[in-house]
């Protein structure tokens, strides 16, 4: 990616993304936003505990707890299975393997059609949730060395599993905008952006907390 494309990506989606658990804003002004090894470090998880969370499809949510801390939810991949992993991984990646990949992770939408699409999906609709809302620019220029680029869903393997692998996630100036940007209207040659472990800071970059219900906003709970 050149600096005149991630103008042009910029140019197009200057807005990020994240939608966090409902009540979690808080805990995620005060100790950043985690990725799920990140917490299931901060949390002490360890042993037959951890591998089934980080290693392991999650069939629901999973609560952490530990004394003196905040519960921290992490939330399921019922978009995700097994099945549909084999299927479409590449270079001898195993479903454990790309679990891993994507817990180690912090998840980012580049459109508000892209995080309504979760918002509304299975039982999420019935749901409140925090979402952030961030500036992408500083945040870009910020962690541009952690950051990877993503032309997928890479969470989701329903209703057809898109081919991934060890080059479904590439680092900024690696990503083959120009040949996405050929195949693909604005707001779709980048689908996700991921932040490497944890962004510790990530509230001086966001410009906006609401609390959502499907597409509904119920409430601003934060502005910049």
């Amino acid at each position: 990616m050149t600096e005149a494309d991630l103008a042009e990506l910029l140019a197009d989606s200057p807005t990020l993304y994240h939608m966090a658990e409902q009540g979690s804003w808080p805990s995620i002004r005060n100790y950043g936003l985690l990725s799920t090894t990140a917490l299931l470090d901060r949390y002490g998880i360890t042993g037959a505990a951890r591998t089934a969370v980080e290693s392991k499809r999650r069939p629901a949510s999973v609560s952490l707890e530990r004394n003196g801390f905040d519960r921290a939810v992490v939330r399921d991949q019922l978009p995700m299975d097994d099945s549909g992993l084999t299927r479409c991984l590449e270079d001898g990646l195993s479903p454990e393997e790309w679990y891993r990949i994507l817990n180690a992770k912090v998840f980012f939408w580049l459109t508000r059609e892209r995080l309504l699409r979760l918002l509304n999906a299975g039982t999420y609709r019935l749901q409140e949730h925090d979402v952030l809302v961030l500036d992408a620019k500083p945040l870009i220029e910020a962690y541009e060395g952690k950051i990877w680029l993503c032309p997928i869903n890479s969470g989701c393997t329903k209703p057809f599993p898109h081919p991934r692998g060890k080059r479904t996630f590439l680092r900024v100036r690696d990503y083959p905008y120009a040949q996405w940007k050929a195949n693909r209207k604005r707001g779709e040659r980048v689908v996700e952006l991921a932040v490497d472990y944890a962004v510790p800071d990530v509230a001086k970059f966001v410009t906006r907390i609401v609390r959502m219900r499907a597409s509904e906003e119920l409430a601003v709970l934060f502005r910049a």
